[in-house]
């Protein structure tokens, strides 16, 4: 059922303290990610009731306070949301709340937590332009390999492919915004790495090839020219400040990512594609086990945002990412789980009514509802459901033992949403089978692990 976004984003806005509690307002691809003053101000518990909203797919409280809603819906409550505070007034309120929610953070944020999220922050963004460009360039595959529309698939490659062929300025961009430079500087730099130019130039003794060291050697050229522009700020006076500060830096982090980043970055780029072909060919079945397995406490723990460099350096490389179809079997694991519950605790209609609204969406690889409406609060039905994640997991990479890798073209998607996106070496069909062959593995083991594992004997005698 269609849920009216202005409807639910009004529900929201008093369940966690109203206007005056909200200091920031942004979205991921399925999360409203709210920073309030007050965290103690919600209310949970009426957040948690997915029947009196049932817009509302999840909760998860963090650094900042997330509300899942699902892909698609997130945009449009998201902006309704952000008017409804606008129009109270609360952005006054915020700038006096700032302090109070970056002292939160700091004190709930590990470093690495921290790193690993800003550096998700980066990539996030551009998840949806992957999605597009991805399902795009699947189609464009199709048409071509069925000699269909000849005379329109050259443009649609085109479309599809400018975004990729381009992908090291926008992560530059988003780089230097994140981190506190000048977002066009950080494009101007990591535009370097793409530039067809560089062919002309030597380090090493070898010649650079344009786009050498992709999105990894974008982020270290928008790094290391914010870090510049930041130094030059405090150096330089004020009346030279527009004239120097940019244009020494974009010279100083440019020539620093041709004769050093691009190759270092190419190198690691490279070391990535290298570890992934061969971790999947000698030791598939092994290693999708532990990626399908470990991948729910990383959703958990919101750093599975951390992996889309690694994913998004893969199909650079090779056009697709093998890891992606791997971890998208934590999701089938959960599924099974959820079902598994669903039968057990036929006489518990508050879970059975959470799982009959949460389990559309983990059928399309948002996992979140599962997880914090079902298992993780059970205990026992989180563990099963990495069991499930795990089998899905070492069956597809028992095949790429074989020699049938299933990649994705693009990030973003999961569970059965993921099949516009498959991409593999032996054809569209195999590639599919595959996949769906994880799925109905990770959906039977988590259903079988919950149903015989995933609860006490108390729990058994009480349900």
């Amino acid at each position: 059922m269609r849920t009216d976004p202005a409807s639910t984003a009004a529900a929201i806005l008093p369940l966690v303290g109203g206007p005056a509690n909200v200091t920031s307002v942004a979205h991921c691809m399925t999360r409203l990610r709210l920073g309030l003053a007050d965290p103690s101000l919600v209310d949970e518990e009426a957040l948690r009731a997915l029947r009196a909203l049932p817009g509302v797919l999840g909760v998860v409280a963090d650094d900042t306070y997330q509300i899942v809603l699902g892909p698609g819906a997130v945009v449009r409550v998201t902006a309704e949301f952000e008017a409804l505070v606008a129009e109270t007034g609360a952005e006054a309120l915020a700038a006096r709340g700032a302090g109070l929610r970056e002292q939160h953070r700091r004190r709930n944020a590990t470093p690495t937590k921290a790193a690993l999220r800003r550096l998700a922050n980066v990539f996030v963004p551009l998840i949806p332009a992957l999605i597009g460009c991805g399902v795009l360039a699947g189609v464009t595959g199709l048409l071509v390999n069925a000699g269909w529309l000849p005379g329109l698939t050259p443009a649609l490659s085109a479309v599809a492919s400018a975004f990729m062929a381009l992908i090291a300025v926008f992560v530059g961009y988003n780089t230097a915004k994140e981190f506190g430079g000048t977002p066009v500087l950080g494009g101007a730099v990591a535009a370097v790495v793409v530039y067809p130019g560089v062919a002309k130039v030597t380090v090493f003794g070898a010649t650079l090839a344009p786009g050498q060291g992709g999105v990894l050697g974008a982020l270290a050229a928008a790094l290391l020219g914010t870090y510049v522009e930041k130094w030059c700020r405090g150096r330089i006076p004020q009346a030279l400040d527009v004239l120097l500060t940019p244009t020494l830096t974009v010279l100083v982090a440019g020539l620093a990512t041709l004769y050093g980043l691009m190759y270092a970055a190419g190198q690691v780029s490279a070391a990535i594609g290298t570890a992934a072909n061969w971790l999947l060919s000698t030791t598939g079945a092994f290693s999708g086990l532990v990626l399908g397995g470990l991948f729910l406490p990383l959703v958990m723990l919101g750093l599975h945002q951390a992996l889309i460099p690694i994913h998004t350096t893969l199909i650079e490389q090779q056009g697709s990412t093998p890891l992606l179809p791997i971890l998208a079997m934590a999701g089938a694991g959960q599924v099974g789980a959820a079902l598994a519950v669903y039968v057990r605790l036929r006489h518990d209609t508050s879970i059975r009514t959470t799982i009959r609204s949460a389990l559309p969406a983990g059928l399309l690889g948002v996992g979140e509802p599962l997880i914090y409406g079902v298992s993780l609060p059970l205990g026992r039905p989180f563990l099963t459901a990495c069991a499930g994640g795990a089998a899905g997991g070492a069956f597809i990479g028992f095949f790429a033992m074989l020699g049938d890798n299933v990649g994705a073209t693009a990030i973003g998607p999961s569970g059965w949403a993921l099949f516009p996106l498959l991409a593999g070496n032996r054809g569209l069909a195999p590639t599919a089978a595959i996949y769906a062959g994880g799925l109905l593995t990770g959906y039977a083991v988590g259903f079988a692990a919950t149903y015989v594992f995933g609860f006490t004997d108390r729990a058994r005698r009480r349900r």
